[in-house]
């Protein structure tokens, strides 16, 4: 299931910017100018996460997730601001951010800022997968009170799997979070961190062929 962010950004060119990158990374991108037509849209649809700018026309980014925060709207929230001072910051978290990323932006950091972000959104602490269960913090798969002994990019994968919610992960999304940039993803590779997993999934997790993969909790 591809993420979709809703993008708060008053400067038309940067926010542009973003949506391009964004999506090449294959999120799903609304984007507007403004906050009254961010919140119109926080009505008519559900997102994975919110991108605000922090100085904006009519009212603050601050104040817009405060609105949202009260009418009982999670959706974690990532600021963007020129603001460095730590009472802007502190207001921030207050009124309920997540993370926040200085400007001038490093389109990198922030993707880093958003993965990190959704990955901490699943992080319910443990998770029933069949006859077993997976702690999301410590990162441990057991069985009966039994730790199941996996690789670190196989435990990655299956997390990678869990945070798709039943729906089904890109290759190259995969590939993003168990390489680093600097290694060589590989499919072969890849297939037997898959088949690691099987070994006691089998029914859960499905091959999506030349797409990618998806894993039920059932």
């Amino acid at each position: 299931m591809a993420t979709k962010i809703l993008l708060l950004e008053d400067d038309k060119l940067f926010n542009e910017t973003l949506q391009d990158f964004l999506e090449e990374e294959g999120f799903i991108l609304d984007c507007v100018l403004d906050p009254y037509s961010a919140l119109d849209l926080t009505y008519e649809n559900n997102y994975h996460l919110y991108l605000f700018d922090v100085n904006l026309p009519y009212e603050s980014g601050f104040d817009l997730l405060k609105k949202l925060r009260n009418s009982g709207d999670n959706t974690p929230t990532i600021f963007i601001t020129s603001r460095q001072d730590k009472e802007s910051l502190h207001k921030g978290f207050m009124k309920g951010g997540d993370d926040y990323i200085t400007k001038p932006i490093d389109l990198e950091e922030l993707l880093l800022r958003i993965h990190a972000v959704l990955r901490r959104q699943v992080r319910h602490d443990i998770i029933q997968i069949g006859e077993y269960t997976f702690n999301l913090v410590s990162k441990l798969l057991m069985k009966d009170d039994n730790p199941i002994e996996l690789t670190v990019k196989s435990t990655e994968l299956l997390l990678v799997l869990l945070e798709g919610q039943g729906e089904t992960v890109p290759l190259h999304q995969i590939k993003e979070r168990l390489w680093a940039a600097s290694e060589d993803a590989s499919d072969g590779a890849l297939r037997v961190y898959v088949a690691q997993l099987k070994k006691y999934f089998p029914a859960q997790i499905e091959n999506i062929r030349g797409i990618g993969y998806k894993m039920s909790l059932r």
